[in-house]
């Protein structure tokens, strides 16, 4: 298989975790007789530098010539006196979303056993370590309904106006894919909601409930209102499966979730479209769970892991390369299992830097 990728490195440790990922990347598609294809270009706050916009029109061109998208991180403390609207993370990664349709943000959440010192979560309450999979609804809801405004009001008070608009086929699209992802699982899926409170959520619920006993008879299908579900994923962590949700709700609990599982740095994504790229298979969009983090720039102190495991879940969800994708997944945790670690992990303890990191987990594949 040729395999083309654009690939956008971003801002601060983005192109450090990115330069760590792609031997590997490189590595194990030549082991498998593939070809790989891939250029380099600007997102974000290095957008806005070299071209005067978070997402040049060079960049966008090129994403829509490639397969997929390898993303790294943008944003920063540089560019955070701009507008909102022109800031890196606002005018870069919501019009890819939006551009390319990429409604559903997979993201995987695991704590293996040696990381089990990573986690907040007493070690008694996760004895055989984390295994979720947050699947979250990424182009609707309160960061892409209308009106979005700010207004002066007529006796001198101020007004913000955010609006959630969910449409039952939006509903129904990211059902499917929670239902995939929890057929391939443990067949278990919780939807969160509010449905208490909003109307957006009552209709969530109602056509969760509907379509899952009309397509899917075979999935456990539970609700729980987003609060008790944001405590409960810190009370019992090992208890959840497959979470699926709305763009804010998913947005808070992912993160949540990647606390819980130790690090940020450990955690990978996808999101991807209903679109197909050349190959037949989903064009999608794959970058780590965290951030540019500025503070540890150029230090080689970033953990790369969860931009290779991005790299991973890119071979898996849109070429179809599972094989690849284990290879690079196992990997990682051997690279863990036997003791090194970033400093983001570390906790004080023997540390590699973000090179060294790379390097350890390229030895380690099968």
């Amino acid at each position: 298989m040729q395999l083309k990728i654009a690939i956008l490195p971003g801002d601060y440790i983005g192109p450090e975790v990115m330069a760590a990922a792609l031997p590997i990347l490189e590595a194990v598609l030549a082991k498998g007789g593939h070809s790989l294809e891939y250029s380099f270009h600007d997102i974000g706050g290095a957008g806005i530098d070299n071209h005067g916009k978070a997402l040049p029109d060079s960049t966008l061109a090129a994403c829509q010539a490639a397969d997929a998208i390898l993303f790294g991180s943008v944003g920063g403390p540089k560019w955070e006196k701009l507008p909102p609207a022109a800031q890196p993370e606002r005018a870069s990664l919501l019009p890819l979303r939006k551009h390319f349709k990429l409604f559903a943000n997979v993201r995987p959440g695991f704590l293996p056993p040696a990381l089990m010192d990573a986690s907040p979560i007493r070690p008694d309450r996760i004895p055989n370590g984390i295994d979720m999979v947050c699947i979250r609804e990424l182009t609707g809801g309160l960061y892409f309904g209308q009106p979005k405004q700010t207004s002066a009001l007529d006796d001198g008070d101020v007004e913000a106006v955010d609006t959630m608009v969910y449409r039952k086929s939006e509903i129904l699209r990211i059902a499917d894919v929670a239902i995939a992802t929890a057929r391939a699982r443990g067949k278990r899926l919780l939807s969160v909601d509010k449905a208490n409170v909003l109307e957006c959520s009552v209709l969530w619920r109602k056509t969760v409930s509907e379509h899952v006993a009309a397509t899917a008879p075979d999935i456990a299908l539970s609700h729980m209102y987003v609060d008790n579900a944001a405590m409960q994923l810190v009370r019992d962590p090992a208890a959840f499966d497959v979470i699926f949700t709305e763009n804010m709700f998913g947005d808070i609990l992912s993160d949540e979730m990647a606390v819980v599982c130790g690090s940020l740095g450990m955690l990978s994504s996808a999101s991807l479209g209903d679109i197909t790229n050349r190959h037949g298979q989903p064009f999608g969009l794959y970058e780590p769970a965290g951030g540019s983090a500025p503070d540890i720039a150029g230090q080689n102190k970033a953990n790369p892991c969860a931009q290779i495991l991005s790299a991973a879940l890119m071979l898996r969800h849109s070429f179809g390369l599972n094989a690849e994708a284990d290879t690079i997944d196992a990997a990682v945790k051997k690279t863990i299992a036997d003791g090194i670690r970033t400093g983001d992990i570390a906790f004080g303890g023997a540390s590699v830097g973000t090179k060294e990191m790379g390097a350890a987990v390229l030895e380690r594949l099968a």
